[in-house]
């Protein structure tokens, strides 16, 4: 997810209407992200997304139905830009397929780095957001793991060689553990930096292939 935009210049220099209407949508869910990052799913609440967005409650409502529709859009958002990024720097890593993986899982781990409020929204406030929420992690650890599974079966076909996932449930555990390892980090800071958890998530990248 981009970083909040500056304020939308008004009068005859303002954009065009769906260029403001983006770049409102921008600014709620970064001040969303926080909101449910600092004060938990329960007790977050429109007002208060708007409120830290620097907007009105009825801005907020013209984008979301309500708190869970913009959780739930976080999450997507999140994902999409994620997914991205780990295609975008393991194609960049070359034609090993180790390397592509530990470069994926490198950058998914970076990002969180760069944007702990989404991290924490998307790893951890989602848990405790009801059953539409949990569903919708479950998808997308699953898209993730997919990926994973396509990426390293194809680097086999096109090498005629190499390591890959038995299964795509093998790809899952990977997922699984790489995200419950972050979301503790994120939420106790064990270890201390979540840069310190990429040796553990390479060892079980490595016992994962085959």
């Amino acid at each position: 997810m981009a970083d909040a935009p500056s304020r939308v210049p008004r009068g005859r220099h303002a954009p065009p209407r769906e260029v403001r209407e983006e770049l409102q949508r921008q600014r709620l869910f970064e001040a969303a992200a926080r909101v449910f990052s600092e004060s938990g799913y329960a007790d977050a609440s429109a007002e208060a997304i708007s409120r830290a967005a620097g907007m009105s409650k009825a801005t907020f409502y013209e984008h979301f139905g309500n708190k869970k529709a913009c959780l739930l859009e976080i999450m997507d958002d999140a994902a999409r830009v994620a997914l991205e990024e780990l295609v975008k720097a393991a194609r960049h890593a070359g034609d090993d397929p180790l390397e592509r993986h530990r470069a994926g899982l490198r950058a998914f781990l970076h990002l969180v780095v760069g944007q702990p409020d989404v991290g924490r929204t998307v790893l951890v406030v989602s848990v405790g957001a009801g059953p539409e929420a949990l569903d919708r992690r479950d998808a997308i650890l699953e898209g993730f793991a997919q990926v994973m599974f396509d990426e390293a079966r194809e680097g086999v076909e096109r090498r005629g060689g190499g390591q890959r996932f038995a299964t795509v449930e093998d790809a899952f555990a990977v997922v699984g553990a790489m995200v419950e390892l972050m979301s503790r980090q994120l939420r106790t800071g064990r270890p201390e930096r979540i840069e310190d958890l990429e040796p553990i998530v390479e060892r079980l990248l490595l016992g994962a292939l085959v």
